[in-house]
């Protein structure tokens, strides 16, 4: 019963495996490049991310560069979002995404107009770049891992199935290398190569002695996207940290009331509201209201991707309408909703987190090539030892 049930797993290992595995490579390789996408960007694009202010030189009012960066955008187009650093270094991005819907289109730039950023000196107000990101190298890589370039409805269910069928590809591994004995353990826990031991047994070591060490960090990595890919075990994941309770809110609804401008521009007032109470955040996120009721909308980050507070400013005088979100006020399943993107790509752990993102998501990309070049030896081998048994043995004829 014992060799039966080995021998389906191993079946379901490899038919499974052949099936997904060159979703399972894109996934390893492009998060190898998104554990250090923050800091490849900032060595790629130097000249528009940093400024040099000059000393005691004061940054201009935030105001002043949405006007330039709507004057760079054009006539019919207007910034929609900022991205504001408290980093004095840092320049100001504004950002215009503009979509049409297209029902028959399967990719993602089916629907995709135009995505617009344009950088700029906070102290000088000066246009340091402007470039439709769409085809951007780290956002094409973005959108590769998160729904293979095609529609979000699309490629995220392909995606989460096959980021499944992976976590069980590792647990069927564990079974199948599961020793009978101590000795047998100790034999597959260790490398044991020598100048004589050829590549074949070194490619299935690589496959089986490191799958077993990372398989449980990785795992992790991998349950991680799920939170992404099905709704159902994203709450799933809320309501067990939150010890059996939902997420569920009573939604604040505010907007904002026409009043005449004071001294100071509204979104201006918003801002210092942020420095002066949020001192120690990373970035500010501000969305630019689109209609007359709509409200300033900001969000605090300490981290790369952690969205710590949200607070709406009346877009009119700038008053605080609203304020909430922030880190002690968040459940269990909010703070590791909050948590979730950095976890992924190990930045929580800060350079030695995203270290190991980046060589855990490497060998992820290896358990494909590694998997499918035992498969083809073993495979191979039997085909040539098939063909040389139907040749029979050669006789040779002596010339009369």
């Amino acid at each position: 019963m014992k060799k039966k049930f080995k021998k389906y797993i191993g079946q379901l290992h490899l038919w499974f495996g052949l099936a997904c595995g060159t979703i399972i490579f894109l996934l390893g390789i492009t998060g190898c490049i998104l554990a250090f996408e923050v800091e490849l960007k900032e060595l790629l694009h130097q000249d528009k991310l940093f400024v040099e202010p000059e000393s005691n030189s004061q940054p201009l009012p935030l105001s002043r560069s949405l006007e330039v960066a709507n004057q760079s955008l054009g006539e019919d187009i207007k910034a929609q979002r900022l991205y504001v650093s408290s980093d004095p270094q840092r320049s100001v991005i504004a950002v215009n995404y503009t979509a049409d819907p297209n029902p028959i289109g399967i990719w993602y730039w089916d629907s995709m107009v135009h995505y617009l950023h344009v950088y700029i000196d906070p102290y000088t107000a000066k246009v340091l770049d402007k470039e439709d990101e769409t085809f951007e190298f780290f956002y094409f890589v973005e959108w590769l891992h998160y729904s293979l370039l095609l529609k979000t409805e699309i490629g995220q269910p392909i995606i989460g199935y096959a980021t499944l069928i992976f976590v069980f590809l590792l647990f069927s591994g564990l079974i199948l290398w599961w020793p009978n004995n101590k000795k047998a353990f100790k034999a597959r826990t260790w490398f044991q190569w020598k100048s004589t031991t050829k590549w074949k047994r070194k490619n299935y070591d690589l496959h089986n002695i490191l799958g077993f060490y990372a398989m449980f960090l990785v795992i992790f990595i991998a349950l991680t996207g799920l939170m992404w890919a099905f709704t159902w075990f994203n709450d799933g994941v809320v309501w067990f940290a939150n010890g059996g309770n939902t997420m569920e809110k009573e939604t604040v609804k505010v907007e904002s009331t026409y009043a005449s401008p004071g001294t100071m521009d509204p979104l201006d007032v918003a801002h210092q509201y942020l420095k002066t109470n949020f001192p120690r955040a990373k970035t500010y996120h501000v969305r630019i209201p689109r209609d007359t009721v709509g409200t300033i909308e900001t969000y605090v980050d300490y981290t790369n991707n952690t969205r710590d507070a949200y607070l709406q400013f009346d877009q009119f005088s700038g008053q605080l309408l609203h304020a909430g979100g922030q880190w002690e006020d968040k459940t269990n399943g909010e703070k590791i909703l909050a948590l979730n993107y950095d976890i992924h790509v190990g930045a929580i752990g800060g350079l030695v987190g995203k270290t190991m993102a980046f060589f855990l998501s490497l060998f992820a990309a290896s358990l494909p090539v590694t998997g499918f070049l035992i498969w083809y030896g073993r495979t191979f081998k039997k085909v040539t030892q098939r063909t040389n048994q139907l040749k029979g043995p050669v006789v040779l004829h002596e010339s009369s």
